[in-house]
């Protein structure tokens, strides 16, 4: 980051008892402190231990807001900040001193925000308390998620399985989306050799008592193991203990088993992080098995990354997290239905075979490695320098923002690159988003051709006409054309005098651009599609090498019909693959669904798919959404059939996730795709693909290829910058 940025911190969290939430605050601000971010962390209760804020205390550029003890919230001495207080003190300490992100935990909280409305655009909200399945998510809720997404600059995911899934169900999510999984501090003092284990073996856990996270049943391990011939004790940290109504009781029992002398339970109390880790490292294997009712959790546990960096194997249950995290061979998963005699099991196992327990550890640490506190910094320094771009060159000598009026009335191919415009300092941009094609409220037009320096009107249509006639005197004018422009007379009733540059997606369109309307060669310039990369590059899941994607069927001429001729030839040598199709269907585009020919054409492609042999069952049919990112994780190979395209993003998108792109020769395709993935027809396409799916490496091999392509070709801050040049400077 070239400029100092400001970040307000607050989390609907007490300070005061050690636990997931509470360690969330502590390592959040270290991390933003190591990016060189100016941090101010806003406590919502009186701290009456300075376990978590001490270590804060003298970090850079880190101040720590006590709205108790200095009084900014009358009549609330002892109490902890209500939601509403909360956002009320936010906004008073951003009017005093602006920031640049506020960094949320909580969706009451976050919620409570959006409603007053201070911190539009500049939410970074970290939602763990959000429903976790299908069946949780209510529309009530599902609208509340909508509105802090819609709100937030970005949503911070925990995991890659949680950010999917906030993306199916909230589309406004889609882009806004970025992983932040807990960070681990590396411990200060030196860690004990954990090759031999104690006698008896020390277990530990650490963190708060509640019942789904199964701290009661632990305190029986020691005597379950007393059983199966192994000696061990539990060691256990923390001071926060659930009153939970739906188990009555569980708070009293606890402390019994904590404090009532339970055999072979050592229990010692809340400490401050550096020594819980202490306690920890002396220990030769973490617990963090759960109640299985928590195995279809989204989130990623802390505790497991903690006593990794500690060198410690941990216990836990077999989850689709855990493996994505430690491997489906880790070998101190719970057996059975992880009750505690499953659990007694594993632990025997890591007792009993030394080479076991030196596997899970090395694991353990491989994966906390990867969640450092310096590796969170560096995470968050590339989201800040992605969302908050330093001011371009040429804008500091104005003695006022550039003004730049955006106009259409199609703007998805524009979404990331207005982000990016609007995050910029020295840019104010206004949008005139037209509801149709060719009608609009001339009176706002007219307002933002007076006002701005620059228009970006987006496809050359009855916008960009209306827009050339009512130029101001003295502001610029940039028209981007797509394909379809071309074949209507828009073109030719604009006028180009006024028109300073004329945008095109790619060199064949922009020669097709000069050819069909005579303009001056000078004015036309290609501006490629922009691709969001780091939001498209992600794991892929178990099976993808053999699914093809398709993103988009509609017009006839993107040939589904040809796509269906790459599977068929696949399929007749080996049954795995798969076909998926993103897309809406034809009869929702009035103009498609009202050709004959059209209709003939989908009819004739979908009675295919339902009786030709080969493919029956190997064509699914998927929703059209935003949610592109999460869809093509399922993907290994992307089609473009197409007769005709000006550029073809779903290739592009797909290299950028991973995917190897497969194309036939459509016009102008050998001047945006490298020529390897353009193949003469449909069967030779599907040799290609046959090819690269016979082992995982050449797959992967061709896949790395494409997406280093894609990035250094079009990937969004190249583009941006470009487009961010052409603004500026003309």
């Amino acid at each position: 980051m070239s400029r100092v940025l400001r970040a307000l911190v607050y989390g609907d969290v007490d300070l005061n008892l050690i636990d997931g939430s509470a360690v969330w605050a502590q390592s959040t601000v270290q991390a933003l402190s190591l990016a060189g971010c100016e941090t101010r962390l806003v406590l919502k209760a009186p701290v009456r231990t300075g376990r978590l804020t001490d270590p804060l205390a003298g970090l850079p550029g880190v101040r720590i807001v006590r709205p108790a003890e200095e009084r900014l919230v009358p009549g609330q001495a002892d109490r902890p900040l209500s939601p509403v207080q909360a956002s009320q003190l936010l906004a008073r300490l951003d009017q005093e001193e602006p920031c640049d992100l506020l960094v949320l935990r909580g969706r009451r909280l976050a919620g409570q925000v959006v409603t007053d409305g201070r911190f539009h655009g500049r939410i970074w909200a970290y939602l763990t308390d959000i429903p976790q399945s299908a069946a949780a998510m209510t529309e009530r809720a599902r609208a509340e998620l909508a509105r802090i997404a819609a709100a937030s600059r970005h949503l911070l995911c925990q995991t890659e399985e949680l950010r999917c899934f906030l993306e199916s169900w909230v589309p406004a999510a889609c882009g806004r989306s970025v992983l932040c999984p807990p960070a681990v501090p590396e411990p200060g003092f030196p860690v004990p050799d954990h090759d031999r284990a104690h006698d008896p073996l020390r277990l530990v856990y650490t963190g708060k008592f509640a019942p789904l996270w199964n701290t009661l049943p632990m305190t029986r391990l020691p005597a379950l193991l007393a059983a199966r011939g192994v000696r061990a004790e539990l060691h256990t940290v923390g001071d926060k203990i659930h009153d939970d109504p739906a188990h009555p009781g569980f708070q009293d029992a606890m402390h019994r088993a904590l404090h009532g002398g339970t055999p072979g339970v050592h229990h010692h109390g809340g400490q401050p992080r550096e020594e819980a880790m202490r306690i920890a490292a002396d220990c030769d294997l973490g617990l963090g098995w759960r109640d299985p009712r928590l195995d279809a959790s989204l989130e990623l546990s802390t505790k497991v990354l903690e006593f990794g960096a500690l060198g410690l194997p941990v216990v836990l249950n077999r989850t689709p997290a855990h493996e994505a995290l430690l491997g489906t061979d880790y070998p101190l998963y719970v057996p059975g239905r992880a009750g505690p005699e499953d659990a007694a099991e594993a632990v025997a196992r890591a007792a009993r075979e030394p080479g076991a327990r030196r596997l899970a550890a090395e694991r353990c640490r491989e994966a906390a490695g990867r969640h450092t506190l310096r590796a969170a910094a560096r995470r968050w320094r590339a989201h800040l320098d992605r969302a908050l771009p330093p001011a371009p060159v040429g804008a500091g000598h104005r003695t006022r923002p550039l003004r730049v009026g955006v106009a259409g009335h199609d703007l998805k191919f524009l979404t990331r690159l207005l982000d990016h415009f609007r995050a910029l300092p020295g840019l104010d941009v206004r949008v005139d988003n037209w509801p149709a094609l060719a009608r609009h409220d001339a009176a706002a037009s007219r307002e933002l051709a007076d006002w701005a320096d620059v228009v970006v009107v987006e496809w050359c249509g009855p916008a960009a006409v209306w827009y050339s006639r009512h130029k101001r005197r003295g502001s610029r004018l940039v028209i981007r054309l797509h394909r379809f422009e071309l074949d209507a007379e828009w073109p030719r009733q604009v006028d180009i005098d006024a028109v300073d540059r004329v945008i095109c997606v790619s060199p064949y369109y922009a020669r097709r651009t000069l050819e069909h309307t005579g303009w001056p060669e000078h004015k036309v310039m290609v501006v490629p599609n922009w691709v969001d990369a780091d939001q498209l590059d992600r794991p892929k899941a178990p099976g993808a090498r053999h699914r093809l994607g398709m993103i988009g069927i509609a017009p006839g001429r993107k040939r589904l019909d040809l796509g269906l001729d790459v599977l068929e030839s696949l399929r007749a040598r080996d049954r795995r693959w798969h076909l998926s199709v993103k897309s809406k269907p034809p009869w929702e585009y009035w103009w498609i669904w009202n050709k004959p020919e059209e209709r003939a054409h989908y009819e004739a492609v979908l009675r295919r798919v339902q009786t030709s042999p080969l493919l029956e069952g190997a064509v699914v049919f998927d929703d059209f959404g935003a949610d592109v990112a999460s869809w093509l994780r399922r993907v290994g190979h992307v089609l473009s059939t197409s007769d005709d395209e000006s550029f073809h993003l779903a290739p592009a998108e797909g290299m950028a996730s991973g995917a190897v792109p497969a194309l036939l020769p459509w016009p102008g395709a050998d001047e945006i795709y490298d020529r390897r993935w353009i193949h003469d027809g449909p069967q030779a396409m599907a040799e290609a693909i046959a090819g690269l799916g016979e082992t995982q490496e050449a797959w992967r091999s061709a896949a790395d290829t494409a997406r280093a392509q894609v990035r250094e070709s079009y990937a969004l801050d190249r583009v941006a910058a470009a487009w961010t040049r052409l603004l500026v400077n003309g």
